[in-house]
């Protein structure tokens, strides 16, 4: 059989790492921030701005081939 056989399964899933207390405790503190705070406020209408993603968030910094820097 070859090495690189794209039919044979797939590894099982490597198990759950135990974390320490700490992160245990610090993901427990952000998730409480993140369930206080809300939803976030929907973004406003652009007029005529382009479609798509924000490229802030995305770093999609090119329309059509042409980069833009804002």
């Amino acid at each position: 059989m070859d090495e690189n056989d794209t039919n044979s399964p797939a590894p099982p899933p490597a198990p759950p790492r135990e974390l320490p207390p700490a992160a245990r405790r610090a993901l427990e503190e952000a998730a409480a921030r993140r369930a206080a705070q809300g939803a976030p406020a929907p973004l406003p209408k652009e007029i005529d701005g382009r479609g798509g993603p924000e490229p802030v968030r995305y770093g999609d910094w090119e329309v059509k081939g042409i980069a833009s820097d804002f």
